[in-house]
């Protein structure tokens, strides 16, 4: 068994593997569904590579092979003891620790002054229209969940995401009002 390092893709997998024995195809579905490629980057192929290595790691199994008419087969996998391990460590890891994750925002913010700033506060202006997007969608996503009476455990990404949106945002309005109103030399 080859130790592989869990990608966020294959954290994702995993726990679906958790819930129940399903085969790729079907993770990429749910992971859609559950509107969740706004956390992890996923394609069908980049997922059936995943689970692959997930396999040859030891970390799932093959649980069974059908075909369905004329399909070509399907495996499903489901999750091993040592999986389980992998995927607790994992989450463990990532909840404790603070990563520096490199997002461009920061730098972008860190290079602005390569700019008028006239343009800066224009451009933040596209940036924080598409922010408040993002936060109505996530709006309408929590209501839906609400309604459907699915357990805050399951979508407390939602409101962290939320509550990132809107501190994003305020940040940006508070930048462009010094902007606007000459408070940083520029």
């Amino acid at each position: 068994m080859a130790k592989v390092s869990l990608t966020p893709l294959g954290v994702a997998a995993l726990a679906l593997l958790v819930e129940a024995p399903m085969h790729p195809y079907e993770m990429y579905q749910l992971l859609m569904a559950r509107q969740e490629d706004r956390l992890v980057k996923v394609r069908p192929g980049t997922l059936y590579h995943a689970v692959g290595r997930l396999e040859e790691a030891g970390l799932v199994e093959a649980a069974g092979i059908d075909r369905a008419g004329n399909r070509p087969e399907r495996t499903t996998y489901r999750i091993t003891g040592t999986g389980r391990e992998a995927l607790t460590e994992r989450l463990q890891g990532m909840l404790a620790e603070p990563v520096n994750e490199y997002p461009s925002f920061p730098h972008a913010i860190a290079e602005a002054h390569n700019l008028p700033s006239g343009v800066v506060v224009e451009l933040l202006d596209q940036r924080v229209a598409s922010l408040e997007q993002q936060l109505d969608f996530l709006h309408r996503g929590e209501e839906s969940v609400v309604e459907r009476g699915i357990e805050r455990r399951f979508w407390l990404d939602v409101k962290y995401q939320q509550s990132m949106l809107r501190t994003e945002i305020a940040w940006i309005r508070g930048f462009q009002d010094e902007l606007r109103r000459g408070q940083l030399p520029w």
